[in-house]
């Protein structure tokens, strides 16, 4: 540390800590400013290619018409990419009720920074969202920036939409790809489709506030699909809920109708339907 000087005999002196300080630290100060030099020379290197290769991307994505992104990693990437690059408008349907944990951690920053930099924002769930902590959390944050989220009873396919130029779609049977699309009028008839969907919708609310609308809604959809016939399984998927969570309002549906199975249920349901249509 500088704080002592060896002398003759073996003897020792101490040195004032300011007179240690300036032989100790100078050089290790030297050294920091030619390594910070070192560092901005070396991304201004790094980023004299970021218009080369914009061109690239550009050139890129106008031959590359539609492209199929076959893991979620790349899905990952292409979203982040797009949603920085984007200058109007992000449109967002994501399907399933609430989203997880860490789909959110991720989602959040790169939305935020987008409302922020005056990106317009909508963003479309399924009804069971709402009762989702994390996911009202996160819809808090992006609506007090301006977005504007609705919700959905039934089930509707996941896609993203970007300026109206660049959309992304999911894959059939493949929960972890997607496919981007580039083509003008393909993009055109995407966003025609969200928004039918988004004129169907309701404005997100928490279950504290129109909870009981939305839950009525809900058995409403149930009680719907079990007069198709459609299994607990598939009527949960469906719904964005848990399979165990659409048990039991298919129980609780069963005993006000006095229905022995899900079959009587169904008959039971479309037979209520039908007088209520004569009245």
């Amino acid at each position: 540390m500088g704080l002592l000087l060896g002398l003759a005999a073996g003897r020792l002196r101490a040195v004032a800590p300011g007179e240690a300080v300036s032989g100790v630290i100078t050089p290790l100060e030297r050294e920091l400013r030619a390594r910070r030099a070192a560092v901005e020379d070396t991304r201004a290197a790094i980023m004299s290619f970021l218009p080369l290769y914009e061109r690239k991307q550009v050139n890129r994505e106008r031959k590359n018409g539609f492209e199929v992104l076959p893991d979620l990693a790349a899905v990952r990437v292409a979203i982040a990419d797009l949603t920085a690059r984007a200058r109007v408008e992000i449109l967002t349907a994501q399907p399933g009720g609430a989203r997880g944990e860490g789909v959110l951690a991720e989602a959040s920053p790169r939305d935020v920074a987008a409302l922020r930099r005056g990106v317009r924002m909508r963003v479309l769930y399924q009804h069971t969202a709402r009762f989702s902590r994390g996911t009202g959390e996160y819809v808090d944050r992006v609506t007090g920036l301006g977005a504007q989220v609705r919700t959905l009873d039934d089930q509707f396919s996941r896609l993203l939409v970007f300026d109206d130029e660049t959309a992304v779609i999911s894959l059939p049977g493949d929960p972890l790809g997607a496919a981007v699309v580039r083509e003008a009028p393909v993009v055109a008839f995407i966003r025609e489709t969200y928004e039918r969907l988004w004129l169907a919708a309701e404005p997100f609310s928490t279950p504290g506030t129109a909870g009981g609308e939305i839950s009525a809604t809900i058995r409403q959809a149930i009680m719907r699909l079990l007069m198709e016939g459609l299994t607990d399984n598939s009527i949960a998927v469906r719904l964005g809920m848990s399979v165990r969570t659409c048990r039991r309002h298919v129980a609780e549906i069963m005993v006000e109708l006095g229905a022995q199975s899900r079959f009587q249920a169904g008959y039971l349901l479309a037979v209520q339907n039908r007088q209520e249509g004569q009245r």
